[in-house]
């Protein structure tokens, strides 16, 4: 996994930063517009602007007398390789509990109908 100096889930924990990456799905904004869309002030945005650029999920550049945030995708496959991690684990399990049904399930029963009964 790459190394950043915050934790991915960490950076992802608050969900004032799960909006701002929202936010910035939709196009790259100046940390004034991402202020914008809180209800706190400015350095509090900013200082959660620098945990996801920490964690790898953005990339800051001044233009002009701005800074402008745009998504980078470190961060996220941080989050991707630990999700197939665990998409594998489950998938490799699933297919063990199958094989082992499918090994198990008596030869003769397993197509034979179910009887109703008549009440």
């Amino acid at each position: 996994m790459t190394q950043h100096t915050l934790d991915a889930f960490q950076a992802i924990a608050d969900p004032s930063r799960r909006h701002i990456l929202h936010l910035l799905s939709q196009d790259s904004m100046s940390i004034n517009a991402l202020a914008d869309n809180f209800d706190m002030s400015r350095p509090a945005v900013s200082k959660h602007i620098k945990v996801l650029y920490n964690a790898g999920f953005l990339t800051i550049e001044d233009i002009g007398r701005e800074r402008h945030c745009t998504l980078k995708s470190d961060g996220f496959h941080e989050l991707q390789e630990w999700l197939d991690y665990y998409q594998q684990f489950w998938s490799d399990k699933l297919s063990a509990l199958e094989k082992f049904l499918a090994q198990s399930a008596p030869k003769n029963q397993a197509h034979k109908p179910i009887k109703k009964s008549k009440k």
